[in-house]
């Protein structure tokens, strides 16, 4: 798990290669282009944005206000959505979780109260029979969590996901991938501004992403016309 320079070692693949700039993200710098561009599901006039994220990642955690800030200031721009990695391949209980709440759509109205469990309460959900008592505990009707945890659909996902984050090219957590080709992360825009502070380092992932948005949504609309 790569998260951000205050926090994590950073990749320094990017590091001193070409001048980057936050205002100005460029290419192999604060942000990488997949060979293999994946389908979005965003509507035609919004760009999908993808959080792929781990329950007990300090670094996910550590976004979440700012990330909210940003998306409420992107409103009707983006269209945003979540994948867990599964850290422990095709049997991850926090995948299953995660995958379960999406399931009962319930994924949005539980996140925070997940991150808090895992980060402030410092509780582990580690087996199926965690990730049941928190449930119940949260309020989710018992069998009816069951039912979504143990479903098929549910299943067959656990067992596609390893290869669909593969697809991505995604291999840390938090990493952002904006309209199913362009990849980008926190620790990559620290490594491209090593004159930012630790407390810059955030927004100024935050304003690469929104110039990306942007950027996204122009080609879009050159497209349409």
């Amino acid at each position: 798990m790569r998260g951000f320079r205050w926090m994590f070692l950073a990749c320094t693949l990017w590091a001193g290669v070409v001048s980057a700039s936050p205002p100005n993200p460029v290419r192999g710098a604060e942000f990488q282009v997949l060979g293999n561009p994946m389908p979005v599901r965003a509507a035609e006039k919004k760009v999908e944005v993808i959080e792929f994220f781990m329950y007990h990642c300090p670094a996910c955690n550590a976004l979440e206000p700012a990330l909210q800030d940003w998306l409420k200031k992107m409103g009707d721009k983006v269209e945003f959505r979540r994948i867990h990695l599964p850290y422990y391949g095709e049997t991850d209980p926090e995948a299953r979780m995660f995958l379960t709440l999406e399931a009962l759509g319930m994924d949005k109205e539980m996140h925070a109260r997940l991150l808090i469990t895992w980060h402030v309460q410092r509780k582990r959900l580690r087996t199926d029979q965690d990730n049941l008592s928190w449930a119940v505990t949260h309020g989710i009707d018992q069998k009816t969590f069951l039912d979504a945890y143990n479903s098929f659909s549910v299943q067959s996902m656990m067992k596609r996901l390893p290869r669909l984050v593969e697809s991505y090219g995604v291999t840390s957590t938090p990493t952002f991938v904006i309209d199913g080709r362009i990849l980008t992360q926190p620790s990559m825009v620290a490594e491209a501004n090593p004159k930012l502070t630790n407390d810059e380092v955030l927004p100024a992932a935050f304003q690469v992403m929104e110039v990306l948005v942007e950027r996204v949504a122009k080609e879009k609309q050159s497209k349409q016309k």
